[in-house]
């Protein structure tokens, strides 16, 4: 399974069922991608006369005459009855960092301490996991790699799902650091072991505080030019007080959000809620300070005894109808490849179609602060899959082709080879 190799020649496909996110589905059209990228969207885009006639329709006779060259020598596709996909975007996960989940030494997901925002989940990432290929079968192009912890963890990172090093693997963006907000995780019924979880709890959030506190002083004390010595950690988040990255905050419950919004308030922070079970109770307090939220309890029950079993389930459109903007996220490494089977889920309770979709392709790159990702349109990244059924459907979703900017990737994996040797036993 090797990488697939840099897009030489330019790729028309034609007479698909185009679900271009941005401008809805589009039946019976053409797309012509180049060099990695999506060059033009439209019908009969198969002969260089077509192309042009299109180009005059756009008033951009000098870029469309272009398109109507590339697309005059591109190779051609028949995509006739399949339908053409934006790649997904997986937000939250541990792929490339955990390997086997009970093995200590093949799980790089974790970091001992508190306040760790100067590690980078991106120096540990592995690109030749054998679980990234069961995972982009699924339509997944891309993954946000994430460290796991408790407070402060570090930063996480979007990468291609086919690379052959790191730095190939790595998208531009701008930086994510990532808060894991202190919780109980079993409130005792004792009232003495009780009264010493909430304890601990408060000096937790002191902690947290604290931290942010003195990376505040030392951002001051940096623009002065008086530190005097360096402290890797407080430089780290430089782009963040600075307002060139975001903070992603990982909490579920009303209460924890709130203390997010609490603290992002203090500081201007840019904060995106990771997981956001009660994001939807809080829709004005989280509009005003501008947060996103990435739901990752799709499948999940509910987390109250007195709630409906199917609240989880509702959530993404409680965020639809509240105008929060969110995206869908699947916390995992190797079930990651679940995401759009997720999404799928939400279309039963109260999503349309389109709108699941979008949760995790457009909406997902808008989560990082990427406008080249997550539809299919012209300047986007070519990163698509050719599909004969319903993306969202796993009994049918039948993916022939994954395009990672503009490269076919291979889509053998472990999972296969295992499936042709028992074929054979």
């Amino acid at each position: 399974m090797l990488p697939a190799p840099t897009q030489t020649s330019a790729i028309l496909f034609t007479n698909a069922t185009v679900h271009t996110v941005t401008q809805g589905q589009l039946d019976n059209t053409d797309v012509l991608i180049a060099d990695g990228k999506i060059i033009a969207v439209g019908q009969n885009l198969a002969t260089a006369k077509s192309a042009a006639n299109f180009s005059e329709q756009t008033d951009k006779p000098a870029a469309q005459s272009e398109t109507a060259l590339i697309a005059a020598n591109a190779v051609v596709l028949d995509a006739s009855n399949k339908h053409i996909y934006p790649g997904l975007i997986a937000l939250d996960t541990t792929m490339g960092l955990v390997e086997v989940e009970m093995m200590r030494p093949s799980n790089d997901a974790y970091e001992v301490g508190f306040i760790n925002p100067q590690l980078e989940a991106i120096s540990a990432f592995n690109p030749d996991s054998e679980i990234i290929p069961t995972v982009r079968v699924n339509g997944i192009t891309h993954a946000q790699v994430v460290p796991q912890g408790d407070g402060l963890a570090g930063q996480s990172a979007l990468v291609s799902m086919d690379s052959w090093t790191i730095e190939d693997a790595l998208v531009e963006s701008n930086k994510q650091f990532h808060l894991y907000w202190p919780y109980i995780r079993w409130i005792s019924s004792d009232a003495d072991k009780r009264q010493e979880q909430l304890d601990d709890l408060g000096k937790r959030v002191n902690k947290v505080h604290d931290a942010f506190t003195d990376a505040y002083r030392y951002q001051l004390a940096l623009k002065a030019g008086k530190v005097a010595k360096i402290d890797l950690r407080w430089q780290a988040l430089t782009p963040l007080f600075d307002g060139n990255a975001q903070l992603f905050i990982h909490a579920q419950s009303q209460k924890q959000i709130e203390e997010a919004i609490a603290l992002s308030k203090i500081y201007g922070f840019k904060i995106v809620i990771v997981g956001g079970y009660d994001a939807w109770r809080l829709a004005d307090a989280l509009s005003e300070v501008n947060a996103k939220v990435v739901y990752t309890q799709t499948l999940s029950l509910p987390k109250r005894k007195d709630e409906p079993i199917d609240l989880a389930f509702k959530i993404p459109a409680l965020l639809k109808q509240a105008n929060i903007p969110f995206a869908l996220g699947f916390s995992s490494d190797w079930n990651s490849r679940n995401l759009p089977f997720a999404a799928g889920q939400t279309v039963a309770y109260g999503l349309s179609k389109s709108q699941a979709l979008q949760s995790i392709t457009l909406d997902a790159a808008k989560i990082l602060d990427i406008d080249d990702m997550g539809a299919i349109a012209p300047g986007f990244k070519a990163n698509m899959i050719i599909a004969t059924g319903d993306i969202l459907d796993p009994m049918q979703a039948a993916i022939e082709a994954v395009y990672i900017d503009g490269r076919k990737i291979d889509l053998n994996n472990r999972h296969q080879q295992l499936y042709q040797k028992y074929l054979k036993r």
